[in-house]
């Protein structure tokens, strides 16, 4: 699969849709990439910095973690040190003013409307966003400002598939849902709710394909057995055995006492 660019993804508006899931470690981006996955993201860090090198064949977006730019030329920074590390795009959660800088300088931007978790107070909390006729305004307002400013897509979070799709329609822009239904151009989920890693509230638009919180639990529970285990043939004198220690001729070892006993 030959990796798509920002212009293959506008190119597919329409066309199919895009798969697109968000990683927290290198071997979760590994393998989403060997699954066939269309784009792959996750948070700019210098732990993060190589991962696009390990996934040539998937669209790579490093995210500009929210709260650490207060500033655009801040932001332009490290969208432009995650451009060089080889994102393809860059997600910003900040207003459009601040993505319109950024698409200035030719850095991809997807931007963010609907629930923006770092501001859920001004919505009242986490919960959908758009269900009233004032509220879809705004939503939908939002979607041409950050058309406006350039940007080249744009996450909808847990706003009503009814808004979603009409928006879609609406806009030039990539639309790429999180919990605002099928009608998108592109589907987005998180690794850790799609691998079953969380063990407390599940999102209600997330679907959990395996119990990855299973198996961790019961790996855990194998490690403090392999550990009591240890514990005991250390205190009984199980461990270690001759065949885990070096060994040594005897009469080495007593030229050696000669020599030290002289």
């Amino acid at each position: 699969m030959a990796k798509l660019t920002v212009k293959d993804v506008q190119d597919l508006k329409g066309v199919r849709q895009i798969a697109f899931v968000q990683v927290a470690r290198a071997e979760e981006a590994i393998a989403a990439s060997e699954a066939g996955m269309d784009m792959i993201g996750t948070a700019f860090r210098p732990a993060t910095c190589h991962y696009p090198g390990l996934v040539p064949n998937s669209h790579f977006q490093f995210g500009l973690p929210w709260g650490q730019h207060a500033c655009a030329e801040e932001a332009l920074r490290t969208a432009m040190e995650a451009m060089q590390a080889g994102a393809q795009s860059i997600y910003c959660g900040m207003s459009a003013s601040i993505v319109e800088v950024l698409a200035r300088e030719g850095v991809p931007v997807i931007a963010h409307i609907g629930l923006v978790p770092p501001k859920a107070t001004w919505v009242g909390g986490t919960r959908a966003v758009g269900r009233d006729a004032e509220q879809a305004a705004n939503v939908f307002h939002a979607a041409k400002d950050f058309e406006a400013a350039g940007a080249f897509a744009l996450e909808l979070e847990v706003v009503p598939q009814k808004l979603a799709a009409y928006i879609t329609k609406q806009t030039t822009l990539t639309t790429i849902s999180l919990g605002s239904g099928p009608d998108c151009d592109a589907t987005y989920l998180f690794s850790a709710d799609l691998l079953g890693e969380n063990t407390g509230h599940i999102p209600r638009h997330a679907k959990v394909y395996r119990n990855f919180a299973a198996e961790r639990a019961r790996l855990q529970n194998e490690r403090i057995a392999a550990y009591k285990e240890y514990i005991d043939d250390v205190q009984d004198r199980r461990y270690p055995q001759p065949g885990n220690t070096v060994s040594m001729e005897e009469k080495e070892f007593q030229r050696f006492l000669d020599s030290v006993r002289k």
